[in-house]
C-alpha cells in the first residue's frame, strides 16, 4: 500500500462476491483489501429523507424564481424515479424498487411550473389496490396472498415472477413518443405534457427479448439502438435491437423494431448484467462485465424465498470484454477487447478517429455497489452510515481507445495505441484478442469529489463525435452532492458545490444560437434534506458554469434517477 496525502491505494486479487445480502455486517469488502482509490469520510449528513415516500403533484404549480432563467429555454425537463417506498405494512428493500414517479419542470419565457404524477402501471394499482406490496421487484419479494389457503400459497412458491412493469428508471424517446422506462420489457408511453400514462408496450411482442435497457443510443434521423437479453431456444443472447425512426401510423409503438445482431455470452447460465452500451458512428460497443447473473437463482428465487438480487453477483476473477458490432452489416467483430474487471454503469461517448475507436465510460474496479443501495442502508446516519459510504468503490471516467484494423498481420505483444499524448494501451495478444489498458480522463482532484457519476454531454452535437466537454455529479455522499464539468483539453474541473444541497443528473440544453460545443446551460433539481421542501430547479451557464437562476418548488421530492428535456414540447 502506499499513500498520496489523505488518498491511498491498495491492490490485492478479491474472490466472487455474493451482491444480495441485506445483513448490516456484510459491506462487501468480506476482509479483504480493496483494489481502489478511496478517501474515507466523516459525519456525512443524513440523506433519509430523499427515500421517503411523497404525495404527486398532479395539477401544475408555480415557482419562485431567484436570479434569471434565459427566456429562450422553452420545453419540459422531465425526470424519473423512485416516489413511493411503502404500500400498508410492507415496505420495499432496495432504492430501485420504489414505485415510479415521473416529474415536469415546464420552463417557458423565464418562469417555471413544477407536477409530478405516479406511473400508472399495472405494479402501482395492483399494490394500491390490496394496500400492500403484491408485485416482486428487484430487490424486494412480494409475500404470498394471505386470503389464500396453506396449500394455496405453499403452491404460488413454484410460480415464476412476474416481470414488474415498474418503469423508473428514465425517459426514453422512440419515434418521437415519450416512455417511461426501466430494465425489463414493459415500458409506458406517456404525454409529456400531462404526464399521463397513456399505454404499456411489451418489448417481447415485437422481437424475441426479454428486456431492453433504459440507455438507448439515437443516430441523427431519430434510428433507436439498444440492447436485450433473450433466453430461448438458442440460449441466452446479447442482441443489438434497432427501431426504425418513424411511425407507419398513428398508433405505432416499436413496429418496425429488429433484432440487428446477437452474441453469445461468456457462460449462457451466468449472462453478464448491463445497465447501457456505448455507440459510436459505426459500431455499437456491448460491454460484458463481471457483474453476472445467476439464471438458476434468478428462475428459483420465488420457491427460495429470495429476491431477484440475490442471483446477481461480481465475480472480479473474470476479465471484461468489449464487443464491437457494425451497425449497418450487423456483423459482430472478431477481435475481442478486454481489460480487466470493471464495472460499468454508464458511458460518457464514443467516436472514431484514426483507425480507433475511442471508448469513454464511467467506471469502478469493483461490482458490488448495488448492494450498498439498499433503503435501509440509504436512511442510515452517523457512523452506520459513514461505514456504508466508505466500503463503496469511487466510480471515475476512463478512455479505452480499441484499434479498428487489426488482423493476422498485425504484430503482437507491442502497444498499438499511435495516438499522440494518450497514455491508453492496446497490444494484441494472440489472435483475436487485444489487451487494453485505460487512461485516465481526469486530474487527480476529482478524488476530492468523489469521483463522477451521472456523465451527461451536449449529446445531439457530439454524441459518436470527438468532443471536449461532459458533464456529472460528483460523489461525496451515497447520491450526487456536486456537479462537475471535465475540460478535456487539459482534465481540468470546473465544480458547483453547495453544502448539504444534493443535485440531480445534469442536463445539457444548447442555447438556439450555439457556436460553440458548452453554448447553452445545464438544468438539474437539487435537494435539500434538511429542509422541508427544499427543492429547486438549478441553472447554470455550462460555459462558465455559475449560477443563472433557480426555480424553488414548494415540495418535498425523493433524490431520482435519470430524465430528460422535451424542446419541442407544444407550449
Amino acid at each position: 500500500m502506499f499513500s498520496r496525502g489523505a488518498v491511498s491505494v491498495q491492490v490485492t486479487a478479491m474472490s466472487p462476491v455474493k451482491l444480495g445480502s441485506s445483513d448490516d455486517n456484510n459491506y462487501a469488502d468480506n476482509g479483504e483489501v480493496k483494489a481502489w482509490i478511496n478517501t474515507e469520510l466523516k459525519g456525512l449528513e443524513t440523506i433519509a429523507p430523499l427515500v421517503h415516500s411523497v404525495d404527486e403533484t398532479p395539477e401544475p404549480i408555480s415557482t419562485q424564481v431567484q436570479g434569471t432563467i434565459p427566456s429562450w429555454i422553452n420545453g419540459h425537463l422531465l425526470r424519473n424515479g423512485p416516489g413511493k417506498f411503502e404500500f400498508g405494512n410492507t415496505h420495499y428493500n432496495h432504492w430501485f424498487d420504489g414505485m415510479a414517479m415521473l416529474h415536469q419542470f415546464k420552463l417557458e419565457k423565464g418562469q417555471v411550473t413544477y407536477m409530478s404524477q405516479f406511473l400508472q402501471s399495472d405494479a402501482y394499482k395492483k399494490n394500491n389496490e390490496s394496500n400492500r406490496i403484491v408485485m416482486s421487484e428487484f430487490g424486494t419479494l412480494s409475500l404470498p396472498d394471505p386470503c389464500k389457503n396453506f396449500f394455496q400459497r405453499f403452491l404460488s412458491r413454484f410460480e415464476m415472477i412476474e416481470p414488474t412493469d415498474n418503469a423508473s428508471v428514465s425517459f426514453v424517446k422512440y419515434k418521437g413518443d415519450y416512455y417511461a422506462s426501466t430494465e425489463t420489457n414493459f415500458m409506458h408511453r406517456v404525454n409529456p405534457e400531462t404526464l399521463e400514462t397513456l399505454e404499456k408496450v411489451d418489448w417481447s411482442k415485437f422481437i424475441a427479448v426479454n428486456g431492453a435497457t433504459a440507455h438507448p443510443h439515437y443516430d441523427p434521423d431519430g434510428t433507436t439502438y439498444n440492447v436485450g437479453n433473450s433466453y430461448g431456444s438458442k440460449g441466452t443472447l446479447y442482441n443489438i435491437i434497432r427501431v426504425p425512426p418513424e411511425k407507419t401510423d398513428a398508433k405505432d409503438t416499436l413496429q418496425g423494431a429488429t433484432i440487428l445482431s446477437s452474441i453469445v455470452p461468456a457462460n449462457k447460465s451466468h449472462p453478464s448484467y448491463y445497465h447501457s452500451f456505448a455507440m459510436s458512428e459505426n459500431y455499437v460497443v456491448f460491454i460484458e462485465q463481471p457483474i453476472k447473473m445467476d439464471l438458476l437463482k434468478i428462475m428459483t428465487c420465488k420457491l427460495r424465498g429470495k429476491a431477484l438480487s440475490e442471483g446477481i453477483y461480481w465475480d472480479p476473477k473474470q476479465e471484461t470484454v468489449f464487443h464491437l458490432v457494425d451497425k449497418h452489416t450487423g456483423e459482430v467483430s472478431s477481435v475481442k477487447y478486454h481489460t480487466k474487471a470493471i464495472s460499468v454503469f454508464h458511458q460518457i461517448n464514443a467516436f472514431e478517429e484514426d483507425g480507433f475507436l475511442m471508448l469513454d465510460i464511467c467506471c469502478s474496479d469493483d461490482g458490488q455497489a448495488i448492494n450498498n443501495y439498499l433503503i435501509q442502508n440509504l436512511r442510515k446516519s452517523g457512523d452506520a452510515l459513514d461505514k456504508v459510504y466508505n466500503t463503496l468503490c469511487r466510480t471515475f471516467p476512463r478512455r479505452f481507445v480499441l484499434p479498428l484494423n487489426v488482423t493476422s498481420e498485425t504484430p503482437t505483444g507491442q502497444n498499438l495505441n499511435t495516438r499522440p499524448s494518450s497514455e491508453a494501451t492496446c497490444v494484441k495478444l494472440c489472435k483475436d484478442k487485444v489487451l487494453c489498458q485505460h487512461e485516465d480522463l481526469h486530474g487527480d482532484d476529482l478524488h476530492e469529489f468523489g469521483g463522477l457519476e451521472f456523465p451527461q454531454i451536449n449529446y445531439g452535437k457530439y454524441n459518436t463525435r470527438p468532443y471536449r466537454y461532459f458533464y456529472g455529479c460528483g460523489f461525496r455522499h451515497l447520491v450526487g452532492d456536486s456537479l462537475l464539468k471535465m475540460d478535456l483539453k487539459d482534465k481540468t474541473l470546473k465544480i458547483w458545490y453547495q453544502k448539504g444541497f444534493y443535485p440531480s443528473e445534469p442536463v445539457f440544453v444548447p442555447s438556439p444560437d450555439a457556436v460553440e460545443e458548452d453554448d447553452g446551460v445545464i438544468l438539474s433539481v437539487v435537494l435539500i434534506p434538511s429542509q422541508d421542501k427544499g427543492t429547486f430547479l438549478l441553472v447554470l451557464d455550462a460555459k462558465t458554469f455559475t449560477e443563472l437562476g433557480r426555480a424553488n418548488v414548494p415540495v418535498n421530492m425523493p433524490y431520482g434517477f435519470h430524465g430528460t428535456f422535451n424542446a419541442s414540447a407544444q407550449i
